[in-house]
C-alpha cells in the first residue's frame, strides 16, 4: 500500500506500492535514509531544495522548479511509476516564475503539494480533479493564514487536506494545526507515516 510520510516543515516522502520512492522538497526532519527513485523540488529557496538529503537510487530522477517550468509553460513528467504535473504557485514572497506546486499521481491516487503558495487562479479548477489529498502551507509569514489556506482547501475541494509548514523555524505547531477545519482535514504529526 502506498504511503506519505510528514518528515516535516514542508518536507514530505511518498512511497508507491510497488517501493518507488519521491521526495518532495527535502529539507526538514528525518526519513531520508530510502533511495530516492524521484525528487520533487516546488522551488529554490533552502529550505526545500536539499537533493543531496536523500539516499538515491540509480536512475533518480531530480526534477525542480526549473525543470518544471519553461516560461509560461508548465510541464509535465511521466514515469513508469507515478506522473507529475507542476501548477501555479505565487504569493507575496515567491514569484510566479520561480515557483511551482505538484499534483502527483501514483497507484491511482492523486496528491497536490502546493509548496509556497497563496490561492492561485487554477485552485478553482482543481474541485473537478477529485483529488485525493492536498498537503497546503500555513505559516501566516512566508505563506499563506490559517484562514486563507482553509478556503483555498475548499476550493480545491480534495478528500482531505494536510497543512504543513505551519511556523517559521519548526518542524511542527500543533496548536496551529488545530485551527485548520475543514471538511476532510488530516492533521500529520513530523515522523508520522499514513497510509493512502
Amino acid at each position: 500500500m502506498a504511503t506519505l510520510l510528514y518528515q516535516g516543515h514542508g518536507s514530505l516522502r511518498m512511497t508507491t506500492d510497488g517501493g518507488k520512492v519521491i521526495y518532495i522538497d527535502p529539507f526538514a526532519g528525518e526519513g531520508y535514509d530510502l533511495p530516492a527513485d524521484l525528487i520533487l523540488v516546488t522551488h529554490q529557496h533552502h529550505d526545500h531544495n536539499c537533493i543531496d538529503l536523500p539516499a538515491k537510487n540509480q536512475g533518480c530522477v531530480i526534477w525542480q522548479s526549473f525543470d518544471a517550468q519553461k516560461g509560461d509553460e508548465y510541464q509535465t513528467l511521466n514515469l513508469d511509476f507515478a506522473s507529475v504535473r507542476a501548477v501555479e504557485a505565487y504569493n507575496h514572497h515567491h514569484k510566479k516564475s520561480e515557483c511551482v506546486g505538484y499534483i502527483v499521481t501514483a497507484d491511482g491516487i492523486s496528491i497536490y503539494f502546493a509548496g509556497d503558495t497563496g490561492e492561485t487562479e487554477q485552485m478553482a479548477e482543481m474541485s473537478g480533479l477529485k483529488l485525493d489529498y492536498c498537503v497546503l502551507p500555513m505559516d501566516s509569514t512566508y505563506t499563506m493564514d490559517i484562514p486563507e489556506t482553509m478556503h483555498c482547501a475548499e476550493l480545491i475541494a480534495a478528500k482531505h487536506s494536510i497543512p504543513v509548514h505551519m511556523s517559521p523555524g519548526k518542524l511542527y505547531d500543533a496548536a496551529r494545526a488545530k485551527k485548520f477545519d475543514v471538511p476532510g482535514a488530516l492533521l500529520v504529526k513530523p515522523g508520522e507515516e499514513i497510509k493512502l
